[in-house]
């Protein structure tokens, strides 16, 4: 028995922020029930590349899952959907405010039904606020929150981030932990409630040092001049003779001292970090050797350098591969099968299965429906 093997989500959610809270859910032992429209379903499922019948995206964020397909303007098919309502213990939804309220589906509404429900809603800027109804991407809350403008050179342009950070560190992850943290609280007092995860609220938090040394001293930080920013000639990113990167973190005294030694540069052992001319010195060391000579003579000392990896070279990495990172498998629904998306619980706290699949659209909508009214 997983922890959350008794519990039931309703899964309104499509793209990324919702579907990845639940695929955790999921992996805890939830019974998620997802519910799409009847033409189409999740727009993920869209995407390209394919894995099946679906695209790879949507494979890998909802596996472990179930799929009823239903027309929430179609006031039968609503009938039928509180009746799950009634029984379920969670449900999550990512519509901008007002869309679940248009199909009577508001926390008010389902309240009445059901008192202990947890309902989620994720949206990018919450559910009241100047920019409440304002449509929004990844792109648009890393901006609007300072974060974007810390990505970018001394010169101050901004780089295009790599990973979606409002949708998974702002949206997913809070999402889980209010979630169960909820149904904690119901444990004790019998009554669910309506969390409002914003995207953008939840990217503050990653930027807690830059906040405090901006309220504090009046320090905000700045792209390319900061500690973290590329301002610290020990937090920095050096290249190597034959092209590739080297990731130098050595921050604390004893680190930068035992890199200052291999590189042979011991003379600047107490140089100031934010010398510039200390990154230069540094720099015409790295570009001098191969970034594989550099890592050799490094070897397993504590100097805090390590190789800036492709992400092909990471999948394949020994040390994640011993650790079982990639060894579940999600199929297709044929016969291929490729590793499942890894997600931060615990392995004792998991369904044990080792291989699943990700649902066709509707392919348990009868059996689902039919099993609610057998109850009835």
């Amino acid at each position: 028995m997983q922890a959350l093997s008794d519990i039931t989500v309703l899964d309104f959610s499509t793209l990324l922020p919702g579907p990845l809270c639940t695929l955790l859910l999921a992996e805890a032992g939830a019974r998620v029930i997802k519910i799409e429209r009847p033409a189409g379903g999740d727009e993920m499922r869209g995407y390209l590349p394919r894995f099946g019948e679906d695209s790879v995206n949507f494979t890998l964020l909802n596996r472990g899952k179930t799929s009823v397909a239903m027309d929430l303007k179609n006031e039968d098919e609503r009938a039928r959907l509180r009746r799950l309502v009634e029984g379920a213990d969670v449900l999550i939804e990512q519509f901008r405010p007002g869309v679940m309220q248009r199909l009577g589906l508001d926390y008010e509404s389902v309240a009445r039904i059901n008192p202990r429900l947890v309902y989620c809603s994720i949206t990018g800027y919450g559910q009241k606020g100047a920019r409440a109804g304002m449509a929004g991407h990844d792109l648009n809350y890393q901006a609007l929150t300072g974060m974007l403008s810390l990505t970018g050179d001394a010169q101050g342009r901004p780089l295009v981030p790599p990973t979606l950070t409002a949708d998974l560190a702002g949206g997913a992850y809070p999402a889980f932990m209010n979630i169960l943290l909820a149904l904690r609280q119901r444990d004790r007092d019998g009554k669910g409630r309506h969390l409002d995860v914003a995207m953008a609220d939840n990217l503050f938090t990653l930027m807690y040092w830059g906040l405090g040394n901006g309220w504090s001293q009046g320090q905000w930080p700045r792209p390319g001049s900061d500690k973290v920013t590329g301002g610290s000639c020990r937090y920095q990113v050096y290249e190597t003779a034959d092209g590739r990167h080297l990731a130098v973190a050595p921050l604390e005294d004893k680190f930068w001292r035992a890199f200052v030694e291999v590189i042979g540069l011991p003379e600047l052992a107490d140089a100031a970090e934010d010398d510039a001319s200390v990154r230069q010195r540094v720099a015409a060391v790295l570009i001098q050797r191969s970034a594989e000579a550099w890592m050799q003579a490094f070897g397993d000392g504590d100097t805090c350098v390590s190789l800036v990896a492709s992400l092909r070279e990471a999948a394949e990495d020994p040390h994640f591969i011993a650790r079982g990172l990639f060894s579940r498998e999600v199929a297709d629904g044929a016969s291929r099968t490729m590793p499942a998306l890894p997600v931060p619980i615990d392995p004792s706290l998991r369904v044990p299965a080792s291989q699943v699949q990700a649902p066709g659209l509707g392919a348990h909508t009868a059996r689902i429906l039919a099993a609610q009214e057998a109850t009835e």
